[in-house]
């Protein structure tokens, strides 16, 4: 069973060691807490409902209680700890399996804070976990979805043919799946594909004033005949 530490919040410059495993380069999975209860159900008021499809926090706060590692982790940057998200949980030791279910906060989307997540989880749980499949269900008119699984290594399964009609929409489902196996040979993919590791930046970084006494240092000298 996933458990939390209790206790004064930590120093700003250090990472609790439960959390450790939950950190990747842009944001880290944490428990959550009461105070972030108003910012998430504030993300589901400001959701789009062709994209998002339901009420991520809405549909998961029930869930208070764990069960084995079922859990309800926020989603929160690593340069200034920003609560930007949650992401919910459901497994099945006895099978190996688990799926989850995804939400960020309209204003913090296109930072890359989602794939970040996805890939600190699927980490998580297989490596350190030992589970052994990953199935996620996701709405077929979700195509910024279906593409960053896609990156992330998942394949899709099929296409259930139950559809619903939503506000002139259907809707249909596609399952992706991805196992410990094809995770572990696509993360050195994923990690080439990143770059080079850099936490502080993001869709908002800027680079540092120069102060007045800076200057630019000499050019190199050209080579001469």
């Amino acid at each position: 069973m996933i458990t939390h530490a209790s206790g004064p919040a930590p120093a700003e410059d250090r990472v609790p060691a439960e959390e450790a495993g939950r950190t990747g380069w842009k944001v880290r999975l944490r428990e959550v807490r009461p105070a972030d209860r108003r910012t998430l159900a504030g993300f589901d008021r400001s959701r789009d409902p062709q994209v998002d499809g339901y009420r991520h926090w809405a549909t998961h706060r029930r869930g208070t209680a764990d069960s084995g590692d079922d859990c309800h982790f926020a989603i929160e940057t690593l340069h200034n700890r920003t609560l930007v998200g949650s992401i919910w949980i459901r497994t099945d030791p006895s099978s190996g399996w688990f799926s989850y279910g995804i939400g960020i906060g309209a204003q913090h989307r296109r930072c890359g804070y989602a794939a970040d997540a996805v890939a600190v989880l699927l980490r998580f749980l297989f490596e350190q976990r030992h589970y052994r499949k990953c199935e996620v269900s996701i709405n077929g008119g979700n195509f910024a979805s279906l593409s960053l699984h896609g990156e992330l290594g998942f394949r899709e399964e099929g296409r259930p043919r139950d559809t619903e009609l939503r506000r002139g929409h259907i809707r249909y489902p596609v399952l992706m799946g991805i196992t410990a196996d094809e995770f572990a040979a696509h993360h050195p993919f994923l990690a080439a594909a990143r770059g080079p590791e850099r936490l502080w930046r993001g869709r908002h970084w800027r680079t540092r004033r120069r102060g007045r006494h800076w200057r630019i240092g000499p050019a190199p000298a050209k080579p001469t005949a």
